[in-house]
């Protein structure tokens, strides 16, 4: 049996955008109950550049495309949800991505590599030292998420994100995109970007912990130059993980199904209807 086309996608407001092999898609359900369905051409920059294909390349392109699509697709939907007057331009889209890298290097490189200074009088070790501002590294990011996910509004996106797994899972098993067939099925996916991110914090506290412990500068600008080899690591292992049976590999990724219960909530028709939109706009058409 041949396998299905992957498609991947992901929550914004009000909506779902899904990613196909040939189209992207976001559909957004407006104000007055209308579900409005924006599709386009996926254009990658690895056609034009094979190599970019290969093993942990693929991952950082990956990571940066799916980054300016997300920002596209939210802008997008929230015009169309009545929360924005303008989509965002081409420029707004690399100042928010400028802005939104270098909060992600505060909050989780600059911020948990200066405090770990203050466990340095206890911990000599530099392997051991590492090892400890990775926790507090994990530790940041898991408030973040447990923050964020008590927002009234965040609450209602992450009930999206639980239709476009749902989704997803209908379509890969093979079955008609009906509300009832997508609800009979888990919010939790493997190749969730959650999953990603929890993959991206335990793949950084392995590689660290093998760097000693220079200087405050060298060692904030060592985890800045690493985090595309970071990205890479971690998109193969998500990559691997997303279409595995094995038995190991299914317990190793069971953290980031665990954390996806809290970034996705039940969905109720009405959403799952958005999703289900979405992906048939996306979805490969069947092969005779």
């Amino acid at each position: 049996m041949t396998a299905k086309p992957t498609v991947g996608g992901q929550a914004v407001i009000e909506g779902v955008m899904m990613r196909g092999p040939e189209y992207v898609a976001t559909a957004v359900r407006e104000p007055s109950g209308k579900i409005n369905v924006k599709t386009e051409k996926v254009s990658s920059i690895t056609q034009r550049y094979p190599i970019l294909k290969k093993p942990m390349l693929r991952g950082v392109v990956a990571l940066g495309e799916s980054l300016i699509l997300g920002l596209k697709s939210l802008s997008y939907s929230a015009k169309m949800a009545g929360e924005e007057g303008e989509e965002l331009t081409d420029r707004e889209i690399l100042m928010t991505m400028v802005f939104s890298l270098g909060l992600a290097i505060v909050l989780f490189v600059i911020i948990p590599t200066a405090a770990a200074k203050y466990i340095h009088s206890s911990i000599t070790d530099p392997m051991w030292l590492n090892l400890a501002e990775g926790g507090l590294r994990m530790l940041i990011f898991l408030a973040y998420i447990y923050g964020i996910s008590r927002l009234k509004d965040i609450q209602r996106v992450f009930q999206y994100h639980g239709a476009e797994h749902k989704t997803i899972h209908a379509y890969e098993a093979g079955e008609k995109l009906t509300v009832e067939n997508v609800q009979k099925h888990s919010t939790l996916h493997p190749r969730c970007g959650t999953a990603f991110l929890l993959i991206v914090m335990i793949v950084s506290i392995i590689m660290f912990a093998f760097l000693g412990w220079p200087d405050l500068w060298l060692r904030i600008l060592s985890r800045v130059i690493l985090l595309p080899v970071v990205a890479g690591v971690s998109y193969e292992i998500i990559k691997i993980a997303g279409h595995s049976s094995n038995t190991f590999i299914r317990l190793a990724i069971l953290p980031g199904l665990w954390l996806q219960k809290i970034t996705t909530n039940q969905p109720d028709d009405e959403q799952v209807e958005v999703a289900i939109q979405a992906l048939e706009a996306v979805k490969p058409a069947p092969v005779n």
